[in-house]
């Protein structure tokens, strides 16, 4: 397994504790090693001393055994290279040996402009065979041109078999369960679809701002950052029709279809549509939180969107009609991430209603930070009468399962060292999701209309929720 970008960020909070668990529950081979690299000088030494520390702070304590951890630090290693030298790479060579058979997996986690130029100098020094994969972390790219070109260059060296796109959303406990919940049981699959479901929600809400990311995030934006990849991939899966077989390439090709019959949004459907925001300065916790253009590396007059809620429809005979809206932002007032199933109400009220209870049914999909299903029922309130009350059925997976559950990351790079790329992006799929979002923001950018302001710590603009209302819905979280 060799990192590159092995002192940056998601190595640090998500790959080399994911690699500990896979350590410490023995998944990896005894012969198993990591390499990681990156510019910063470091020995051997102080690297392993320096992942120590995050690692400690990103398992939990109970977890954190020290003669695990002596026995995991001795797999590490550590090379000091600048990936953007060529001369650099035969250094390499020295370390993995080319012509082995064993398997070597390469984990880019630098800049997608690092992706292209880093497996053609791998390949230049024969470290690029059949025995190599792949892993590119999102964003692949800024736009469907850009995103094309580099899967055009890494094309050129890996197959497309040996190269694994990853969104750790797909990931997630809960985003399985999804999968299983949809077919694994009889009791949703007549459900499902739009004679009974009347619109659907998919929200992935940060309290954070930009925290340390300011120079990426105002390049890319919410729309790049989180819409055309974990917004959409989870749409794919709420809509795909089941697949012939659970394996790699029929789970894809469902939610390819899914993709494609996504209706383009263009011209005024933009503003009609969709809402961007930006945070400007509010408080949550109690903390006094700073508008975005005062965040590090923002540039003070940006325009960037730090949140995007649209309304989306897939024209095919499943989904016709049924509104799919999807919202993402920074410094919200509460972080989560959920998938909301909406029912259709009953076609006559018998019952008296009580309060503002909808009387519908409704499945929520909790990903974070608390991962359970719930489902919204009517039940007769206790006393005289038939009046009813929403109640709830849950299925809170620390309570219902008593092992520890994976992380994303834990589940998704054993999958690529086994060369299962079930859960991972084709290229195809990156094409289709920057297809349909390239025109929305170009819309934006011809609009010259600034995003609409809304207060750190807040539920968003206000034109989120108009959004919904013009049809009669609400988000959730504003019942």
């Amino acid at each position: 397994m060799v990192v590159f970008g092995g002192t940056g960020d998601l190595a640090m909070r998500k790959l080399l504790p994911a690699l500990y668990y896979l350590h410490r529950d023995g998944h990896l081979h005894p012969d198993t090693r990591i390499l990681a690299l990156a510019r910063a000088e470091h020995s051997i030494e102080s690297y392993r001393k320096l992942v120590k520390r995050h690692v400690g702070q990103h398992v939990s304590r109970r977890d954190f055994d020290q003669s695990v951890w002596e026995v995991f630090a001795e797999r590490l290693d550590y090379l000091s290279l600048d990936v953007s030298q060529r001369v650099a790479f035969p250094r390499l060579t020295k370390v993995l040996k080319p012509g082995t058979g064993r398997v070597r997996v390469f984990y880019l986690a630098t800049l997608p402009n690092l992706f292209a130029p880093t497996v053609q100098h791998l390949a230049s020094v024969g470290l690029a065979d059949e025995s190599a994969r792949v892993v590119l972390e999102k964003p692949l790219g800024e736009s469907l041109q850009t995103a094309t070109r580099i899967n055009e260059q890494i094309g050129q060296v890996f197959d497309e078999s040996r190269v694994f796109r990853i969104d750790h959303y797909l990931g997630k406990e809960a985003v399985q369960n999804l999968l299983a919940l949809r077919f694994g049981n009889a009791l949703f699959e007549p459900l499902w679809r739009n004679a009974h479901i009347d619109h659907v929600q998919i929200s992935v809400l940060e309290s954070v701002g930009v925290e340390n990311r300011g120079d990426y995030y105002d390049r890319a934006g919410a729309m790049r950052d989180m819409v055309q990849n974990h917004l959409l991939q989870l749409l794919c899966l709420v809509a795909m029709e089941a697949p012939v077989h659970f394996e790699p390439e029929a789970v894809r090709n469902e939610k390819l279809k899914i993709l494609e019959a996504l209706r383009p949004i263009t011209g005024m459907d933009v503003q009609d549509r969709t809402v961007r925001g930006q945070y400007a300065a509010g408080e949550h916790a109690g903390e006094r939180l700073p508008a975005y253009y005062f965040e590090k590396s923002v540039d003070h007059d940006s325009n960037t969107e730090t949140y995007v809620a649209l309304q989306a429809e897939i024209d095919n005979w499943r989904w016709a009609g049924v509104p799919f809206y999807l919202r993402t932002g920074k410094c919200m007032a509460q972080r989560k991430s959920e998938i909301v199933i909406q029912f259709k109400p009953v076609p006559h009220k018998l019952f008296p209603q009580r309060g503002d209870s909808p009387e519908n049914n409704r499945l929520i999909i909790s990903l974070q930070p608390d991962e359970g299903i719930s489902l919204s029922l009517m039940a007769k309130s206790p006393g005289r009468g038939m009046g009813l009350q929403e109640v709830e059925l849950d299925l809170n997976f620390d309570e219902a399962f008593t092992r520890r559950r994976w992380d994303a990351y834990e589940r998704l790079l054993l999958d690529v060292i086994e060369g299962d790329a079930t859960l991972f992006m084709r290229r195809d799929e990156i094409g289709a999701a920057w297809r349909w979002v390239d025109p929305i923001i170009d819309g934006w950018r011809d609009c010259y209309r600034s995003p609409k302001r809304y207060p750190a710590g807040s539920w968003g603009p206000d034109a989120a929720d108009s959004l919904l209302e013009r049809r009669g819905h609400r988000w959730l979280d504003q019942r």
